[in-house]
């Protein structure tokens, strides 16, 4: 195999990983510059001896390699992209710049059809998770869709604090796997606009990998993505999601843990320097009438900076 083909070959292993393995600016530029060196190296070792000769019909051409001179080319144009002396065109030139995202899902949507409106009318990217088997579920559903929301299901699930219900609809460790999954299905069917599906307390729950499997199967099975909402730090659903090669992310920030105003004003500033650091976070807010006011700060905030900050549905993070 030629030199040629190889750098051909390598290259393209090099940008088909790079591009999907490293979302953020940063970690692409970490892993460029390390991945030239390697390959300068790998170039450098595949190269013909120093010197050989290659006969054609009527002549013969007399070839010279200088590694040294090679690998001093290289350094160079290493150099160069460091001080922005970069001659040759740049990879994704044209290519849409990506700004850091924020997605933010209001939970515990089902009960109050005045506090839905209230957030669907702040203007900007929410995606509502609702609760199935209450009294406006299905009403909020399709009107939340309507309104060209993202819309999740919020599967109860059993938490660690048997004094907490999660409500109905809820899946229990004690559960056999059959019924587990036709629970999930019956409230998928419910919310048949539903693109995602994100647990409802569940500490405990989540934390038995054998039977969130059950229930991530029946998710995966409609084709629907899956956010962890990371009750407590021992859950598994995040790791088996991955394994079933779901579209899959967790939380990043509770924004109204606590429901004071300052508090969430707070965990908000903590969401954005989190998209800013990792070029995209998710925040897990609660129909509260102090989340709504934070919120309806935030967006004028992001506003009136012109912020490079991008509110979109969470489905765009996955």
């Amino acid at each position: 195999m030629s030199s040629r083909i190889k750098a051909i070959v390598l290259y393209s292993l090099y940008f088909t990983f790079s591009r999907s393995h490293c979302p953020t600016r940063t970690s692409f530029i970490f892993f460029h510059y390390i991945w030239y060196f390697l390959l300068t190296f790998i170039a450098i070792r595949c190269m013909e001896p120093l010197s050989m000769e290659e006969t054609y019909p009527g002549q013969t051409k007399q070839r010279k390699y200088d590694r040294r001179a090679f690998l001093a080319k290289s350094l160079t144009f290493l150099a160069g992209t460091f001080v922005g002396l970069d001659f040759f065109r740049p990879m994704q030139a044209g290519a849409e710049t990506t700004f850091p995202r924020i997605a933010l899902i209001i939970d515990d949507i089902g009960s109050s059809v005045s506090r839905a409106r209230a957030f669907a009318a702040l203007g900007i990217p929410i995606t509502f998770s609702i609760l199935p088997q209450l009294r406006y579920s299905r009403v909020l559903a399709q009107e939340m869709d309507t309104m060209g929301h993202e819309i999740m299901l919020h599967q109860p699930m059993e938490p660690y604090c048997h004094e907490l219900d999660p409500g109905p609809g809820a899946v229990y460790i004690s559960y056999a796997d059959m019924e587990i999954e036709e629970i999930v299905k019956e409230n998928l069917a419910q919310i048949p606009e539903a693109t995602g599906v994100n647990n409802h307390m569940g500490s405990r729950f989540t934390s038995c990998p054998r039977k969130v499997l059950q229930a991530l199967k029946v998710i995966k099975e409609n084709d629907l993505f899956f956010v962890d909402s990371l009750t407590t730090c021992h859950s598994k659903a995040y790791t088996m999601a991955r394994r079933l090669h779901m579209r899959t992310a967790p939380r990043n920030i509770f924004l109204d843990h606590d429901p004071d105003l300052s508090s969430i004003r707070l965990q908000l500033r903590r969401l954005k320097a989190h998209a800013l650091t990792y070029g995209a976070a998710i925040g897990i807010g609660h129909p509260h009438i102090p989340t709504l006011a934070a919120l309806h700060e935030f967006k004028w905030e992001l506003e009136d900076q012109e912020s490079t900050l991008q509110l979109v549905p969470v489905s765009r993070l996955l």
